[in-house]
């Protein structure tokens, strides 16, 4: 399981969204923190409203209050600077995988409106796409308070992509360290939701596209039931459901129903104008829904 989460900041309070949760995951996991802030070229004198970190002298002062005030019970912390400036910010956290030898990124996502994040992608959907590394992305609460995190339930997308399913490993493994109940959920699409190539095959064959997604929605059940039998023979409280819709709001309202404190989901990492064009589920999701989402990059050939 994750034995070291990186935290980059920047200051405002809008990054220390992601605090509450890299605190109970190191916790609960016994895992190393590293806080980390990246000097930026030409940075601003405020971001997100706020004075912004310029120099190495204030933004290792300002780490090491984070420590004190966060991570009390965090055995193994460190506070790392990166001071030399650059202009790419996600990038340089990538880049510092094997200096510091991190598996989990732990950090906010910077919306800047639903529109123009689910265009251009946050720092967050940036790494997920330049790297190999998990990253758990929390999303700021929009009164500015820092919610508790805690992890009670978690839902687990699937399709039937093999591909996908290599979240929900990782799923178990985490519902097994925090006593979580685990939820299984597949969407397929109606008619009427179907978008790009699909949605133009769809008016030349409706009959056949009908017909299509009802084999699909049966064969979902069956594959979602066996998932299900399988988590409880192995003693995981669980759950699921084969639903329909459009995939990411479905979701998004599922996890709102079950009350989800996680959302576990493997990804293969589009972003930017890839993944708006692509219609990513990973990049749309991270852009709507509110729920804690641990996006996890798709290996291809998870025995490698």
């Amino acid at each position: 399981m994750f034995k070291h989460i990186l935290v980059p900041l920047d200051g405002s309070r809008l990054a220390e969204s992601a605090l509450p949760a890299a605190a109970y995951i190191a916790v609960k996991l016994a895992s190393m923190v590293t806080l980390i802030h990246v000097i930026e070229n030409n940075a601003p004198q405020e971001v997100h409203g706020q004075p912004h970190l310029r120099t190495a002298q204030e933004a290792e002062l300002y780490l090491q209050e984070i420590r004190k005030l966060w991570f009390p019970k965090v055995q193994l912390l460190d506070c790392h600077v990166h001071t030399a400036e650059v202009a790419d910010v996600a990038r340089s956290i990538v880049d510092h995988s094997g200096e510091l030898d991190y598996d989990l990124i732990v950090m906010c996502s910077h919306g800047r409106g639903k529109a123009k994040q689910l265009f251009m992608g946050s720092i967050a959907q940036t790494i997920i796409g330049l790297g190999s590394i998990p990253v758990l992305i929390i999303h700021p609460d929009a009164t500015g308070a820092l919610s508790e995190f805690s992890c009670r339930t978690i839902l687990v997308p699937l399709d039937n992509d093999p591909d996908h399913g290599q979240g929900l490993p990782v799923a178990k493994e985490l519902a097994g360290k925090f006593g979580a109940a685990l939820h299984l959920s597949m969407v397929v699409e109606l008619f009427t939701t179907l978008s790009g190539v699909r949605a133009v095959t769809s008016r030349l064959l409706p009959g056949t596209t009908s017909r299509l997604l009802e084999i699909s929605a049966r064969n979902g059940e069956k594959f979602v039931q066996q998932r299900l039998s399988e988590l409880l023979r192995q003693g995981y409280n669980a759950s699921a459901d084969v639903l329909r819709g459009d995939p990411v709001g479905v979701i998004v309202k599922s996890a709102q129903t079950i009350k989800a404190d996680l959302i576990v989901l493997a990804t293969h990492g589009k972003s930017g104008m890839e993944g708006f064009l692509a219609g990513s589920f990973s990049h749309k999701l991270c852009s709507l829904c509110t729920t804690p989402l641990l996006l996890i990059p798709v290996v291809s050939d998870p025995a490698l």
